[in-house]
């Protein structure tokens, strides 16, 4: 079982940001919520921190779990472990080059985000009522 964390981080406007996989990686192409696995005993907001300051140079200051699953592909099952983030310093920006894009949660129904990913879409609707 691999262990992946994910942050929802909204704007000003309410938009959520989402990364598109890279090329070479599994899924490659597809979009998903910005975070990564765990390294071997990191805890999930350890991680959620380490990933995010690496995927787009922010510093979570504050976050709270919002849903976690397990999800099955042919090769493989990971547990998807998403953060609301609520607070966090700096700018996101693309750090390894991966497009970002911010996003209204009801355009995650039609922007490509990956099938692992769309039980989210419910849990972030309820957390932004």
């Amino acid at each position: 079982m691999i262990h992946v964390v994910a942050g929802a981080l909204f704007d000003h406007q309410g938009r959520v940001l989402i990364a598109q996989r890279p090329p070479g990686k599994h899924m490659a192409g597809g979009w998903e919520f910005p975070g990564g696995k765990l390294e071997t005993d990191e805890q999930p907001l350890a991680g959620l921190k380490r990933e995010l300051r690496e995927e787009l140079g922010i510093e979570v200051l504050d976050a709270t779990p919002l849903i976690a699953y397990e999800h099955g592909y042919t090769d493989r099952r990971v547990l998807l472990d998403l953060w609301l983030v609520s607070l966090y310093s700096g700018e996101a920006t693309s750090v390894e080059g991966q497009p970002l894009q911010w996003v209204t949660i009801d355009d995650l129904e039609t922007v490509g985000l990956l099938e692992a990913d769309r039980p989210m879409i419910p849990a972030l609707r309820a957390a932004r009522r």
